[in-house]
Parts: C-alpha cells; structure tokens; sequence
C-alpha cells in the first residue's frame, strides 16, 4: 500500500462516475422484476458489492475500489483481458456479470480467481496482509499474512528484535486475582469482659509477643466483686466442711441421726459447688491458676484484671489508650499468627469445573518482584458471586518471613495438571488483533508473517503457546507493535495510489 495521491484518486472517482452515467439503458431493462439496489441498480438478493454474504468465497474482495481483486483494473490494469467486454458499473467481465444478464446466474461459467501477485510489497495478493489485513480474522492457529517493511533497514529502525522460541516445562493452569488476608484461624480480637479503665498498656502495634504475654491492666470494680465472692464462697465451703467432719464423727459415736448427717453432706456439695462457680468465672474473667490460687491462699491479689496473648503472634491494630473507659466486648488489640496467610482467589464461573480442593497454587505479587510463593487450594465455596459470576476460594500460604501482607492484591496461578514440555515465547511477542493472539515470524530482513496462534498457561514473563508455532523459529520479541501498525496501516487511512 502506498499513501493516497489525490490527484490520482480524484481520476479514478471520475473515471468510474463517467462510466455509470454512460452505461446502456437496455441493461436496466434486463432486469427482472422485484425491488432493486439503487447504487448499482441490480436485484438485491444478487448484489454482491452491496451484500459481503453474495460474494464468492475465496475471492479477494479490493475494498477500495468496491470489486473483486482480479478484476480490478485499477489495481492490476496488466490483467485485463482487452478482447472481453468489461462492465464498468458492476466490474466484472460481461459475459460474467450476472447483475446486468441474471440468467447467467444458474450456470456461471466465469474463471476461477487466479493468484495475484501484489506489485507493491512482492507477495501473493491473498498473502498481503498490509493490502487485507482483514484475512486474518479467518486464519487458524499456524496460519497467517505477509507483512513487508519499506526496506531491509526499517526493521532496525523500528527496534525490531528477534530471538528463537524455546521449550520448557510448563503447567496448565488457571490465572485469577487474589487479594492476601490474615488466617482467620490464628486471628484474635482481644477485649475486655468488665468495663472498667485502662490503667497500663505494655505492647504497641507492630510488636511480636509470645503466647500468655501481658497486653494491658484493667482496672474494675467488677474484677473486685469477683474476687469477693470467690473468697466467700471458699470460706462457705470450709465452714461446712469441718460441719460435715463433726457430724460423721457424731454419727459414729450415735450422737446425731442419719439426717442430720445427710443434711450436712448436701449443704457442703451446695458450698463447693459455690466455690467451683465463682473460681470459673475468675477464670472467664482473665485470672491465672497462678493468680486464683495466691488470692485463695491469702497473698495479695492482682488489682487490675490483666489481658494477655491467647497465642504468640503480632499486634496488627491497636485501640487501647491508657486512661481509657472501656466498654464491654470491645477489641483493644488484634492479634494475629502471620507465619501463615490465605490468598483468597477470584475464579472466573466458566474455569471453575477444573478447580479442586488440594490443587498447588503460585502466587506473585507485584510489589514483590521477581518472587513467587507456593500454597495449596484448601476451600472451594458452595456457591458464586451472582455480581461478579466468580468463586471466592482460598489459598493457604506459608509466610516465616511476613512478606506477603494482608490486602496486597496479587496474581495466582491454580496449576490443574502434570508439568509437560511447551513451545514458549516472551509476553512482549504476544499482540492481539481482533480479540484473537498472533506473533510476528521473520522470514527475511524485510518481510515478517503475522500468525496466528493459540495461547495457552502464561507464567511469570512466558506464554505458553499450543498451537501455530514450532520450537526454533525466528519470533519478533521486541518491536512487535510497529509491525502490527504497518499491517493495519490500511485501516488508518493509507491506501492504493495505481
């Protein structure tokens, strides 16, 4: 394709309008009955410079000029057979042209399109992918066009640079989005269970503390009453255990009856049962056995209740100020076990079938480069997001070095089969023409072939590439996007000059 030259192009247009007002009007006549196409003046259901569906399969269609490309005179005016009559309006030979003589139709006998050279860039027309780039959508994966550069330095020029495809071992897989979050099973929030004021604060957010360590002191009125009648109780049970003592020496002496006995047994079980209750919720309250037995014993009593680590871990969020008034049930510190994390992974709806529980996972992340972590399915959800048509699953990951943080997004990769050989090829080789993937081959220093393939597990900086490419060939690794543009340079407005 070379750039329009209008003054060309305006002899074109008037060669063609002079043409269409000097065609016979007895051909207008010929036409059967029925409504008509007004630019060309023929049947509807035959015209096929109107209607793509009416044209003949295989034959290149010239979409500039609005003919079939071997019998485009504009573009090719050495194949123009002079002995033939040619119909200007329609472009087609006349004894061909069934638009002007329809009974043609039921027994054409036009030739078979011949294999057109393109002059301008030296391939087969139907090869030409600068001249129809539109082909393309119909080529299969190891099918493709010519693309040819202006000369044998413009590839050089454009950055072009070329690397041969590799093999390596490859696992099918499926991509998805994940966004790290804490194990909820090693997540804590820790609050107090009395209101009361915070009178000390011994951790800070972002310390590491170890199972059972001192996080804060509460003071409270209710931590008091408590241990009033935890000792009451211990008194109860003791002044009715000596009871029970005196009343079986008694019974056995014969000095006091059965139920006098009996009455004594029941009030001591009453009294324990006490004792046992008011220590259980000294216990709930925060108390240690330590504490609990030194207040039973006499020794003095912690004054505050004490909160501490129900698990080693870090402190991840902080409310707690000291002099605070703190409500019942609300959390203070959260406590969280980041030597593990999940990976909680977007499944799209349609890839789901190929996921199952116990599957390896690799995640990246993006902030992290050059660095992928292993994990492990471990829940799949019963059912998906009717928003978003994914399922939530999630990845379980070991994180000794917490880098991985909670809400980081990342890109996880759930590996569905055996690992296998595959053809290869950097991301940056990939280009996308119409929703379908292509790579560009070189086949000279000028000349490139826009392929067609398919794509299949994509890892780290490769794609894997399943069908439309062998291992060794010549693939456009950097510069792919100048190739595109010159095999699309007709869709943005350049075009024959002939």
């Amino acid at each position: 394709m070379k750039p329009i030259v209008y003054g060309a192009l305006a002899a074109c247009l008037m060669l063609v309008s002079c043409t269409r007002t000097e065609s016979p009007t007895p051909k207008a006549a010929a036409q059967p009955a029925g409504e008509t196409c007004a630019a060309h003046g023929a049947p509807k259901g035959l015209c096929f410079i109107c209607d793509a569906s009416l044209r003949e399969s295989g034959r290149l269609w010239c979409a500039e000029h609005g003919r079939y490309e071997d019998r485009c005179w504009l573009c090719h005016p050495e194949l123009r057979d002079a002995k033939r009559a040619y119909c200007e309006r329609h472009a087609l030979y006349e004894d061909e042209c069934f638009l002007c003589h329809p009974e043609l139709k039921k027994a054409s006998t036009s030739a078979p399109a011949a294999d057109l050279m393109c002059e301008e860039h030296g391939v087969l027309e139907k090869e030409c992918g600068i001249c129809h780039p539109e082909l393309l959508a119909d080529k299969r994966p190891g099918e493709g066009l010519k693309v040819r550069l202006p000369s044998a330095g413009s590839a050089a020029k454009a950055g072009i640079e070329v690397e041969e495809s590799g093999t390596r071992g490859m696992q099918d897989g499926i991509e998805c989005l994940a966004e790290i979050a804490f194990d909820q099973k090693s997540l804590a929030e820790i609050s107090s269970l009395v209101g009361g004021t915070v009178r000390s604060i011994e951790v800070d957010l972002g310390d590491r503390v170890r199972k059972g360590a001192l996080l804060a002191r509460i003071a409270s009125a209710e931590t008091g009453e408590a241990q009033s009648e935890y000792l009451k109780a211990l008194a109860d049970e003791t002044l009715h255990g000596k009871t029970l003592e005196r009343e079986r020496r008694l019974r056995a002496e014969g000095v006091v009856s059965d139920q006098d006995l009996q009455i004594a047994e029941a009030e001591f079980k009453s009294a324990a049962a006490g004792a046992r209750q008011a220590r259980q919720h000294l216990a709930v309250l925060g108390y240690r056995d330590a504490q609990i037995a030194a207040l039973a014993s006499g020794a003095d009593a912690p004054a505050e209740l004490e909160l501490r680590a129900p698990f080693a871990g870090e402190i991840v969020d902080r409310t707690a100020v000291q002099g605070m008034l703190v409500q019942t049930g609300k959390p203070l510190f959260t406590l969280a076990d980041t030597s593990r994390v999940w990976a909680m992974v977007d499944i799209p709806e349609p890839l789901l079938s190929r996921a199952r529980v116990g599957q390896a996972v690799r995640l990246t992340v993006e902030s992290l480069p050059g660095q992928s972590f292993a994990g492990r399915l471990t829940w799949l959800p019963a059912a998906v997001d009717e928003r978003t048509r994914m399922a939530r699953g999630r990845v379980e990951l070991s994180n000794p070095e917490g880098r991985l943080k909670a809400r980081m997004f990342a890109r996880a990769t759930i590996l569905t089969e055996a690992p296998g050989r595959a053809v290869v090829v950097p991301r940056s080789a990939v280009q996308s023409i119409g929703g379908s993937p292509i790579v560009f081959i070189r086949e000279a220093e000028d000349l490139f072939e826009a392929r067609a393939v398919r794509i299949g597990t994509t890892s780290d900086d490769l794609v894997e590439v399943v069908a439309g490419l062998a291992a060794a060939e010549s693939v456009v690794v950097a510069g792919a996007f100048a190739l595109k543009s010159q095999l699309l340079i007709s869709r943005l407005g350049a075009g024959c000059a002939d």
